[in-house]
């Protein structure tokens, strides 16, 4: 078996570093991060990449962890991050920011009586949004979901992942036009497969600038030491719970459901309410079933699992015990 630990990584908290800041978040130590040595690979291999100056893409299904890895690898970096979630409702002006306004000064001279001076100077007010941040003060992009935005949306990412500069069009009325990224700025992108709902296709000039880490489901180790760490379950109901998940998973019509999600709220629910993970224990009969007597892909009859599928794989699991698992 392989030797799971938790791992001191970084979670997201209000502090501001100061006043240029705008939207950047700290990344303070946690011990609630769990790895394994499948964890700790890709978070090598991500930080290599990371170093060498690439963005880094985690792709996956949902559950897999894609968020909290991206949180933890970016806390390695030691720079404060700047989260996005991507959005249909997104458009390039609210990645790189937009005018806002107008200022305008006007200077009256009469020094002397007779004469009268005027001067008057007016210019758009720019406001940086997040991206713009980010390249100024070298931060680190965190783009939760960047497939839920539009792929004209994420356009300025081109030339800021290939050139190194941010194109601004606002700022061309200041003289400037263009932004020089900080060499210490980092992206780290994460994505649902095409085939969910609700994402666009990412046009392949984007992904050609990134480094794509596609992530499945882990090994059963990372999985119970997760379920324990996220519901203060003891490692030997945790290992029976996650056992009956990845039982389902294997078993059912879905690969990728249900999820280690479906794991934790199970194991979550036996611990506030006390039990074993057997069929003699109610608790966990009903979690069982409810949680994971769900339609994978909502609207649609494939994939669904239902209770009496669910009670034949709790007999399955009750007859082996707690001899080796079934998956």
């Amino acid at each position: 078996m392989s030797a799971v630990a938790a791992f001191p990584s970084r979670d997201p908290i209000a502090d501001e570093f100061s006043d240029g800041d705008q939207g950047s978040i700290a990344l303070g130590p946690s011990n609630a991060f769990v790895t394994s040595p499948a964890v700790q690979e890709i978070t090598e291999r991500a930080l290599a990449y990371l170093e060498a100056g690439y963005a880094v893409h985690f792709s996956g299904p949902a559950g897999t962890g894609k968020t909290t890895l991206a949180f933890h690898v970016a806390a390695q970096l030691g720079r404060p991050a700047i989260l996005l979630h991507g959005d249909h409702e997104f458009g390039s002006s609210d990645l790189i920011g937009r005018e806002s306004g107008y200022h305008k000064s006007r200077v009256v001279d009469n020094y002397i009586a007779s004469v009268v001076k005027l001067e008057e100077e007016g210019r758009a007010l720019w406001i940086d949004n997040r991206i713009t941040t980010a390249c100024r003060l070298g931060h680190s992009i965190i783009y939760d979901e960047f497939n839920r935005s539009k792929p004209e949306a994420n356009n300025p990412f081109l030339s800021i992942l290939s050139e190194g500069v941010l194109n601004v069009p606002g700022l061309h009325g200041r003289g400037e036009g263009y932004v020089n990224v900080h060499p210490r700025f980092r992206a780290i992108f994460t994505s649902n497969p095409a085939e969910y709902a609700g994402v666009y296709r990412t046009q392949d000039a984007l992904l050609d600038r990134m480094i794509t880490l596609p992530l499945d489901h882990y090994d059963r180790e990372t999985e119970i030491a997760i379920a324990a760490s996220k519901s203060g379950l003891d490692m030997a109901r945790a290992a029976r719970v996650v056992d009956l998940v990845r039982l389902c998973r294997s078993e059912g019509e879905d690969p990728h459901h249900p999820t280690l999600r479906a794991s934790i709220a199970i194991a979550r629910v036996l611990a506030a309410r006390g039990g074993e993970a057997s069929l003699r224990n109610a608790v966990f009969v009903w979690s069982s079933r409810d949680i994971l007597s769900q339609t994978s892909k909502p609207g649609k009859s494939e994939g669904a699992i239902s209770s009496a599928f669910v009670d034949f794989l709790l007999r399955r699991l009750e007859s082996v015990g707690d001899a080796a698992p079934l998956n």
